[in-house]
C-alpha cells in the first residue's frame, strides 16, 4: 500500500506543473483536487459520524493542516520559487524529521541503528536522483525553505495519524483530513480569489490532471497511505517516501525522454538498498554485524 501511494504521487510533479503553467495557483489545486476526493468519499459515504472527544477533533484538525492545506501550499509554492530537483531533495528530508519528531514528541520508535543508517544511505541516494549527475547546487532560499517546512509539516502529519491509529478506521481518518484540509484553505482565497473561469478549468488538459490528482493522488493515496500507517507504523512507512525521487526520475525518462545518468542510476540502487536495510537490517547477516556492538 505503501509502494503504490509513493509509485502514483512519483508522478504528480508533472501534473502540478502543468496545471502551474495553465493559470492555477497552487491553492486553487490543492482546492479542487481535496474538493473532488472530499465529494466522492461523501456520495459513497454520506453519514455523519462525531469523534470520541474534543481532543481527536483537534487531531484531526492538525493532520489536515499539516497534511493538507499547509502541506500542499509550500510544496506548490516552492515549486514555482526554485528547482523541482531542490524541492525533491528536500521534501524528501520528511522521513528523517518523522523519525526525530516521534522520538522527541511521543516517546516511542525506538531509533535503530539500522533504521538510521538506511535513512541517510536512501537520503544520498536521493541527492543523487535528483540532481541526476549535476554537482551545481543552486540555492533558492524563500523556495527551499518553503520545501523544507513542507517536509516538516508532512513529519507532523504522520505524528497525527500515529495519535488516531486504531481509534478510527482509515477512510473516516482520510474524510476528516480532506474536510479539514479544505476548510483551512479558504481563508486563503481572501487574498487571491479562487479561480472558477471554466474555460480554463474545462479545458481537456486541466480537467484530466484535476481528475487525476483528485481521485488517484488524493483519495486514493491518501487512503492507502493511512492504512499502511496503521499496519507498518510511521517510521516504517514514511521511510517509502524516499522512493518518490526514484519514481518521478523513471516516468520523466519514459514520458519526457530526460537523459538518466550512471549517477542517477547509483543513487536508484542507494535508495532501494537504503530503505531496505531501515526496514530489515537486523536481519541481514552483514549488517546485523556491523551493528551488534551498538545495540
Amino acid at each position: 500500500m505503501a509502494l503504490a501511494a509513493v509509485v502514483l504521487w512519483g508522478t504528480t510533479f508533472v501534473s502540478t506543473k502543468k496545471l502551474l503553467e495553465a493559470g492555477l495557483t497552487p491553492a486553487d489545486i490543492m482546492f479542487y483536487r481535496f474538493l473532488l476526493a472530499y465529494g466522492v468519499m461523501w456520495i459513497c459515504s454520506p453519514r455523519i459520524r462525531w469523534p470520541k472527544n474534543w481532543r481527536d477533533e483537534l487531531l484531526f484538525v492538525g493532520a489536515g493542516i499539516s497534511g493538507g492545506s499547509l502541506y500542499f501550499l509550500t510544496e506548490n509554492s516552492a515549486l514555482g520559487l526554485t528547482l523541482a530537483s531542490n524541492v525533491a531533495l528536500l521534501v524528501a528530508t520528511a522521513p528523517i524529521l518523522t523519525v526525530i519528531l516521534t522520538r522527541l514528541l511521543l516517546k516511542s520508535g525506538r531509533l535503530r541503528n539500522s533504521l538510521i543508517a538506511g535513512s541517510f544511505i536512501a537520503l544520498l541516494g536521493v541527492a543523487c536522483v535528483v540532481y541526476n549527475g549535476s554537482v551545481i547546487l543552486q540555492v533558492h532560499p524563500l523556495g527551499d525553505l518553503l520545501s523544507f517546512t513542507a517536509a516538516l509539516t508532512w513529519a507532523f502529519y504522520n505524528i497525527f495519524l500515529k495519535k488516531l491509529d486504531g481509534k478510527y478506521n482509515t477512510l473516516y481518518i482520510t474524510r476528516k483530513v480532506f474536510f479539514y484540509g479544505v476548510l483551512t484553505l479558504l481563508p486563503v482565497f481572501l487574498i487571491r480569489p479562487l479561480t472558477t473561469d471554466t474555460a480554463i478549468l474545462l479545458r481537456p488538459m486541466v480537467f484530466s490532471n484535476l481528475l487525476f490528482l483528485g481521485l488517484v493522488a488524493s483519495l486514493f493515496c491518501f487512503a492507502v497511505w493511512n492504512a499502511a500507517v496503521k499496519h507498518l507504523g510511521t517510521l516504517a512507512t514514511s521511510n517509502y517516501i524516499y522512493l518518490v525521487p526514484l519514481v518521478t526520475m523513471i516516468s520523466s525518462a519514459l514520458l519526457l525522454h530526460e537523459r538518466i545518468t550512471p549517477v542517477a542510476l547509483t543513487g536508484a540502487m542507494m535508495i532501494l538498498g537504503g530503505v531496505y536495510v531501515a526496514e530489515n537490517g537486523g536481519s541481514i547477516p552483514f549488517v546485523k554485524k556491523l551493528f551488534v556492538k551498538h545495540t
